[in-house]
């Protein structure tokens, strides 16, 4: 395996790591995303992620990449100048990106909605859990996060190389539940909301809204029903990663 050595942070394609790191629109325009940390590379090895780069830190071990795969060694300065986060974690890597489209139906086992999820620690806590918790997939509505920034990516711990997630319409969503027959159920604050323990949610699909906004009216218009999950009167709400989390460790039992 061929490793190639940069030692100019104004290199073109560290310039290009940066910009993947920062912009949603350039992610989509190149077709590629970044990822971040020598467990997730591990994951994305052993997933069979289309991977393209992969940079790393001096004196950091090499794993055996697949053919094609562009190797680079850089000084750990020059990994800190170009990683997202903080403390970096001696790699990064980027990997083709994919956007798959909506099914043409549904098969059973139980789906999540997010709407309008806009914190990407929060949308990759949830894929990892969804994953856990074996969600068939995730539907993104209304501005979630990308499912591609860095953070998603690196809260997802590799979720995001397993389970489908999809974005797409209110509209679109309604129309693939309606002849899929799957029913959809809210996490709601409201008067008619009942406990998830009184549903069944092994073939259903749940929606859950922004922890500051909750649920759009628009897809609450879609639910049959809606979930409100028993908690101390005191606590008005929960974290949207924490009240996914319960639905679905609900739904999976």
């Amino acid at each position: 395996m061929t490793v190639e050595t940069i030692t100019s942070r104004h290199n073109a394609l560290l310039t290009h790591l940066r910009k993947l790191s920062s912009s949603r629109a350039y992610r989509d325009e190149c077709g590629e995303y970044l990822g971040d940390g020598i467990k997730l590379l591990d994951e994305a090895l052993r997933w069979g992620a289309p991977l393209k780069t992969a940079v790393f830190s001096e004196g950091v071990e090499l794993p055996a990449l697949p053919e094609g795969v562009r190797a680079v060694r850089v000084s750990g300065e020059l990994m800190r100048s170009v990683s997202p986060s903080e403390t970096p974690q001696g790699a990064l890597f980027t990997a083709a990106l994919e956007r798959p489209a909506l099914p043409e139906g549904l098969d059973g086992g139980h789906w999540l909605v997010l709407d309008g999820v806009q914190d990407p620690g929060n949308v990759g806590t949830i894929l990892r859990t969804a994953d856990a918790f074996d969600c068939r997939g995730v539907f993104l509505v209304n501005g979630c996060a990308d499912l591609y920034n860095p953070k998603t990516v690196r809260a997802a711990m590799g979720a995001v190389f397993r389970i489908p997630a999809y974005a797409c319409t209110v509209g679109e969503l309604a129309a693939l539940l309606g002849r899929s027959g799957v029913p959809l159920y809210g996490a709601a604050l409201r008067g008619d909301a009942v406990s998830p323990r009184s549903v069944e949610l092994g073939n259903a699909a749940v929606a859950v809204g922004s922890e500051g906004r909750g649920l759009s009216g628009e897809l609450l218009a879609l639910c049959g029903g809606t979930l409100r999950i028993p908690m101390s009167e005191r606590c008005e709400s929960l974290n949207a990663a924490v009240a996914a989390a319960i639905l679905l460790w609900e739904a999976y039992r």
